[in-house]
C-alpha cells in the first residue's frame, strides 16, 4: 500500500494573517520524499496554521507551496492528494470502523472490490481487523486514533498530515501509538508532516524538527542538532534547558566565556559571539548540573579549555545554592534549589538531598550554553555581541516588525470568518466544527 512518492515539497515564504495578526511569517521549508518532519512549538506558535495551509483548509496570505515543482496552494484540498489525521479523530459516529476507513475511497469512486481489499489491508496494518464491525463509540481512544490513521493511509496519499494526533491519549497509549506511527511511516515509505507541542514526541518520531515561535521559524535541524545545539535561548528553553540565568560576561577565552552568576563565576560555551561586559543568558539542563555537598571535591575540574568538570575556572567552587523542593523520580531525584540571589535552578541527582540543605552546583563547561540575551522574539540583541565576529551558527532569521498578538485590540475581526483563530492556542468551536464538516473533502482524495 504505497502511493505516488513525492520528490520534494517546498514551502516558500508561506505567510498567513488574520486581520492585523500574522500567525505564520514567511515559512521556508523543503521536505524530501519519505521524510518525517515535525512542526514543534507551544500553543499559538503557528504550527497548526502551517499544517492547515498545507492541507488547503486555509488560503495563504503570501508565499507559495510547490510539490515536485508544481504550485499547489491554489488547489482545493481534495485535489492535493493528501491524507490528514486530526487531533479529535473526526470519525463518523454512525458508521462502522470499516465504513469510516473506506469513506474516502467511496467518495473517490474507487471500484468496490479494490476498495474492500485496501480497507482490509489498512485495518490489518493498524491491528483493527477484529473491530471492523464496531462503531467509534465502542472503541478506546487509542483504537479510534488507529481508525483515523487507517483512513488517511488507505488513500495511499502523497503526503500525510498529522495535527497533534496523540494529545488526547493517556501516557501509556501515547507511547504505544508513537511507535505505531513510526512503524507505519517506515513500512509504507510515507512523507509525513506532524504537528506537536511535545518535545519528546517530536524527538522520537521525526527526521527533522521545525521549531516555531509566534509564527517565526527559530530553528530547523535533526533531533540531535536541535537538542544538543539549540539556536537561541528560546529553543534552548523549549528543548529542556530549564535553568536560564541572566548574567554578565566577565571574560572570553577561545570558544568559552566566563560569566558572573550571583557573584560566582560560571564557564560556558559561547553560542553567539558575546563580548566582555555583555548581557547574556546561561542555559543548563537539569541532568548537566551536579550537586556537591559538604566539603566533597567536584568530580573534575573545568576551565576555559572545554574540558568537562565544574562550572567555573579551575578551582572554582561552583554556584552556592539551597535545596528547596525534592521530587522522587525512582532512581534519581528532581531538585529545585535557590541561589544566593534568590533565583531558582533545577537539577537531577542520585544523592539523597533534603530541603534547606546547602550544595554547590557544578557543570561541564561544554554543557553550559551562553546566548546573547534576546529581545523577546528569539533574536539576540546587539548588546554583548563581539563586533569582530559575524553572526553565530545559531542565529535565527532577521527580526521582523512585530505583529499584534492574538487577543490584542485590532488583531482580528471576530465577525469575519477569514479572521478566525489560526492555531490550537486560539481555536474556537467554529474552527473545530469546520474541520469536522470538511472531512469528506479531505479524505476523498
Amino acid at each position: 500500500m504505497t502511493g505516488a512518492r513525492i520528490s520534494t515539497l517546498r514551502l516558500a515564504g508561506v505567510t498567513r494573517s488574520f486581520g492585523g495578526h500574522q500567525a505564520l511569517r514567511g515559512l521556508d521549508l523543503e521536505i524530501s520524499g519519505g521524510e518525517f518532519v515535525a512542526l514543534l512549538g507551544p500553543s499559538g506558535c503557528g504550527k497548526s496554521t502551517a499544517l492547515n495551509c498545507l492541507a488547503g483548509l486555509l488560503p495563504l496570505t503570501g508565499g507559495g507551496i510547490f510539490l515536485d515543482g508544481e504550485r499547489i496552494d491554489q488547489l482545493a484540498p481534495e485535489r492535493r492528494g493528501f491524507g490528514m489525521v486530526f487531533q479529535n479523530y473526526a470519525l463518523f459516529p454512525h458508521m462502522t470502523v470499516r465504513n469510516n476507513v473506506g469513506f474516502g475511497l467511496k467518495m473517490a469512486k474507487v471500484p468496490k472490490a479494490e476498495a474492500a481489499e485496501r480497507v482490509t489491508r489498512a485495518l490489518d496494518m493498524v491491528q483493527l481487523a477484529a473491530h471492523a464491525h464496531k462503531r467509534p463509540g465502542q472503541l478506546s481512544g487509542g483504537q479510534q486514533q488507529r481508525v483515523a490513521i487507517a483512513r488517511a493511509i488507505v488513500l495511499e496519499p502523497r503526503l500525510v498530515l498529522m495535527d497533534e494526533p496523540l494529545s488526547n491519549l493517556d501516557a501509556a497509549l501515547r507511547l504505544e501509538m508513537r511507535a505505531e506511527i513510526r512503524r507505519l511511516h517506515q513500512r509504507l515509505g510515507l512523507t509525513t508532516v506532524y504537528v506537536t507541542h511535545d518535545q519528546e514526541e517530536a524527538l522520537s518520531l521525526a527526521d527533522r524538527l521545525v521549531v516555531l515561535r509566534d509564527g517565526r521559524t527559530q530553528q530547523i535541524g535533526t533531533p540531535e542538532e536541535v537538542y544538543s545545539r539549540p539556536a537561541n535561548r528560546y529553543v534552548a528553553s523549549f528543548m529542556g534547558y530549564r535553568t536560564l540565568l541572566d548574567a554578565t560576561v566577565t571574560g572570553t577565552r577561545g570558544p568559552h566565556v566566563v560569566v558572573d552568576i550571583a557573584g560566582s563565576p560560571l564557564v560556558g560555551l559561547d553560542r553567539d559571539g558575546v563580548a566582555a561586559g555583555g548581557r547574556v543568558t546561561a542555559a543548563i539542563r537539569p541532568e548537566d548540573l551536579d550537586a556537591v555537598t559538604g566539603d566533597d571535591p567536584p568530580d573534575g575540574t573545568s576551565g576555559t579549555s572545554g574540558t568537562s568538570g565544574t562550572s567555573g575556572t579551575s578551582g572554582t567552587p561552583g554556584l552556592p545554592a539551597t535545596v528547596e523542593v525534592v521530587e522522587y523520580h525512582g532512581r534519581e531525584l528532581a531538585v529545585q534549589a535557590r541561589l544566593t540571589d534568590g533565583r531558582r535552578v533545577h537539577f537531577r541527582t542520585r544523592k539523597r538531598l533534603a530541603p534547606d540543605e546547602s550544595v554547590r552546583l557544578v557543570a561541564p563547561a561544554d554543557r553550559v550554553l551562553v546566548f546573547a540575551t534576546d529581545d523577546g522574539d528569539g533574536q539576540p540583541n546587539d548588546l554583548g555581541k563581539r563586533p569582530s565576529r559575524g553572526p553565530g551558527a545559531g542565529d535565527g532569521p532577521a527580526p521582523e516588525q512585530s505583529a499584534p498578538e492574538a487577543g490584542e485590540p485590532g488583531s482580528r475581526d471576530p465577525r469575519n470568518p477569514a479572521d478566525a483563530p489560526a492555531d490550537e492556542g486560539a481555536k474556537e468551536p467554529s474552527e473545530k466544527s469546520r474541520e469536522a464538516r470538511d472531512i469528506p473533502k479531505q479524505v476523498a482524495t
